[in-house]
């Protein structure tokens, strides 16, 4: 599913191998679970394990759990 499908504060996993983040912005863990926050322009706002705040783009294939 697109990560723009998904409601948000919900947890998810990247199923993209190589998603595609802003330049500068953490990239995420491989096989890391993120909470989906909301989408902000063409790029979304998801948190992860430890708080900090990663980017992806809103058309980023992801497993909703």
């Amino acid at each position: 599913m697109k990560l723009y499908n998904c409601k948000p504060n919900t947890k998810i996993k990247l199923l993209d191998t190589n998603p595609t983040v802003p330049i500068a912005s953490i990239y995420p863990d491989e096989n890391e679970i993120l909470t989906f926050k909301k989408i902000d322009g063409m790029y979304s706002i998801c948190k992860d394990k430890d708080g900090n705040t990663i980017y992806l783009a809103a058309w980023t294939e992801v497993e909703q759990l």
